[in-house]
């Protein structure tokens, strides 16, 4: 008889627990929480070059906080794994992704959105046209060029191409 008055009060206390459960209102740590704050991310490039400055300001005019390192591109590009075949002037990382050259903002953001499987983007050399390569400086020239996802193995692919003089970088 104890057995079934403990099974009875234990099975009585479970459906207080749901019901308790059903009117209670959710916690506040249940939801994802909503934040306007700003991508973080940190570059590495020569004190020097203009380009990187003006790449710089395209993230800011875009919503990120930047921070520079006026020194150190090719050292962290190699400690950061980014294959120095795919180099440029600037290195960046962002949420553990590594950016590598003149990527557009607006790569980095989907990037940041989509979360894929990678090290990171890059746009090798320095494509006339992209942003910090841009504007009246270059006669507005335009170059076609691709921003690449690179994966932990080295390998890429087209992540988005830059092909026709219209689109904007």
């Amino acid at each position: 008889m104890q057995r079934r008055q403990i099974l009875g009060a234990f099975t009585g206390m479970i459906g207080m627990v749901g019901l308790f459960g059903a009117v209670w209102p959710p916690a506040a740590h249940s939801a994802e929480p909503k934040t306007d704050k700003k991508p973080q991310i940190e570059v590495w490039k020569d004190p020097d070059c203009g380009c990187c400055k003006e790449w710089v300001s395209h993230l800011q005019a875009n919503g990120f906080a930047v921070q520079v390192n006026d020194t150190g591109n090719t050292a962290a590009r190699k400690r950061l794994g980014m294959p120095s075949a795919l180099g440029s002037c600037h290195t960046g990382l962002v949420n553990g992704y590594v950016i590598e050259g003149h990527v557009p903002a607006r790569e980095i953001l989907r990037l940041l959105r989509e979360k894929p499987v990678a090290l990171g983007l890059a746009v090798p050399g320095m494509p006339v046209g992209s942003p910090g390569m841009d504007g009246a400086l270059y006669g507005n020239r335009r170059d076609p060029y691709d921003v690449l996802l690179v994966d932990r193995n080295s390998g890429t692919r087209v992540y988005a191409s830059y092909h026709r003089q219209s689109r904007k970088a």
